[in-house]
């Protein structure tokens, strides 16, 4: 699971990025100032930090120096005001990788991590297999025992997100917000209904499945 480090002075902001990501199967570390955030840095060691631009004591850009300046190569997103300057040259200059003007939608940002965490891990392989299947996240391909099964969109996302929380109990709010996302409003049915499909098209027998299990009260859990 990886780890992703919240650094901001607004409580609301703090909870609300710490929630979608730990739905979205992160870990999330939240520092209410920048001192607490930087001591965080070094010792929870994450994936990825957000951290807030403009904070009393120890800002943004003081943290974003600080941790390039101890060597740490952690991809990092400034969060910034309507108003404050950002461009490149700051960016460069205080080693920060991308940034996000509040107020800022959740799904963007959720973005702008997704892209880092790949671009930081560009040795990653993006072929993943079980059992007979092999899935290429990359060029969106889906094999099976060698020939490509047809997958819709949703079906390949829905599979994809699987794939990357392998072993781990997801209910089905969390696969609705993470799939369809938080601004669609599909029918949990829907869930079910891809699930199933899933399940006709990868498992060895869909009416006994080994991979896309049912966690009754819950939701599913995918086992490799």
């Amino acid at each position: 699971m990886q780890t992703i480090l919240i650094i901001d002075d607004d409580e609301a902001i703090r909870q609300v990025i710490g929630v979608m990501l730990e739905n979205e199967g992160f870990r999330a570390v939240l520092a209410p100032d920048g001192k607490t955030g930087l001591q965080e840095a070094f010792s929870a060691r994450p994936n990825l930090i957000v951290v807030d631009l403009r904070m009393p004591g120890l800002s943004g850009v003081d943290v974003c120096k600080a941790v390039r300046s101890s060597g740490m190569r952690t991809p990092l997103i400034v969060l910034s005001a309507i108003g404050d300057e950002i461009d490149k040259v700051l960016l460069l200059e205080i080693g920060a990788d991308d940034y996000v003007v509040k107020p800022f939608g959740t799904r963007e940002l959720l973005a702008r991590i997704r892209a880092l965490l790949r671009r930081a891990s560009p040795d990653t392989s993006q072929v993943i297999s079980f059992a007979d299947v092999e899935v290429d996240l990359e060029r969106l391909v889906v094999r099976r025992k060698g020939d490509e099964v047809k997958l819709t969109r949703a079906e390949f996302k829905l599979l994809a997100f699987f794939l990357q929380n392998p072993d781990r109990p997801l209910t089905r709010d969390v696969l609705l917000n993470s799939v369809w996302g938080y601004e669609a409003f599909p029918n949990t049915r829907t869930v079910d209904a891809h699930v199933v499909r899933l399940r006709q098209k990868l498992e060895p027998d869909s009416d006994t499945p080994r991979h896309f299990l049912t966690m009754h009260g819950i939701g599913y859990r995918f086992i490799p």
